[in-house]
């Protein structure tokens, strides 16, 4: 597999300011993502589309489902967005499985509904894999809204499982997520989990070593280990999933 050459300025709605920073921190470390700006209300979001030229427009918005004022309001914000922006991606992210929701961001032209505990760090290889399917679900999502799709003859597709590293302990792990994944610098890291400062390089190193060893993608030449690192931890195992 090779990495696809995109950039895709993404805006991202939640209402939660952690849940915001949170994915911000996830798509950044992905150069195929590009969050432009961050908001928590409708408001914000439409004050922010009304004076953007449209050159930077985002190609992509997330917005948090649960929090939108119910069906009637996320449906008439999906069809707003994309009367406003050609061809823009619109995928919802929630904590729950509200079938009349997944049924309004269907009928609205959505392409993704997914459930933020289980997207949780692959929600840039997420926004990716949109590009190519009509309409992306997590696997709760799937069960959920079955007979949904199954009435308007939707083809779904859910996500892949995350790539697995079966050489890769939980220590080993916990070292690369603090790192790399939380940006920790590793003197800090070492003294979150206990170790000396020589002992989570080592796991660092082995860490890395081991995901090369299981992973066949082609990254671009650029890319610094610490990207790399992050891809492969986050990346999806499309060959294993459904």
């Amino acid at each position: 597999m090779k990495i696809v050459n995109v950039n895709l300025k993404v805006l991202l709605l939640d209402t939660d300011f952690y849940a915001l920073q949170s994915i911000n921190s996830y798509l950044a470390w992905d150069r195929r993502t590009r969050v432009t700006t961050m908001v928590e209300s409708a408001d914000e979001m439409w004050r922010y589309i009304s004076r953007m030229p449209d050159a930077e427009l985002p190609d992509v918005i997330i917005l948090d489902a649960d929090h939108l004022g119910g069906t009637g309001s996320l449906r008439q914000t999906i069809e707003r967005l994309r009367q406003k922006i050609a061809d823009v991606i619109i995928i919802c992210l929630a904590q729950f499985a509200n079938v009349p929701l997944i049924e309004a961001a269907v009928d609205s032209g959505a392409r993704g509904y997914l459930m933020k505990g289980e997207v949780r760090l692959q929600i840039a290889w997420a926004i990716v894999y949109a590009l190519d399917h009509d309409f992306i679900v997590t696997q709760a999502i799937a069960q959920a809204g079955e007979q949904v799709f199954n009435r308007r003859l939707l083809k779904t597709t859910t996500l892949p499982p995350h790539r697995e590293y079966p050489e890769l302990t939980e220590r080993i792990r916990q070292a690369i997520e603090l790192c790399v994944v939380k940006g920790m610098p590793a003197h800090l890291a070492a003294d979150e989990m206990g170790i000396s400062l020589h002992t989570i390089r080592s796991y660092i190193k082995e860490g890395y070593r081991i995901m090369e060893a299981y992973d066949e993608t082609e990254y671009p030449v650029d890319m610094s280990p610490q990207e790399r690192a992050f891809m492969r931890l986050t990346g999806f195992d499309e060959e294993n999933g459904q």
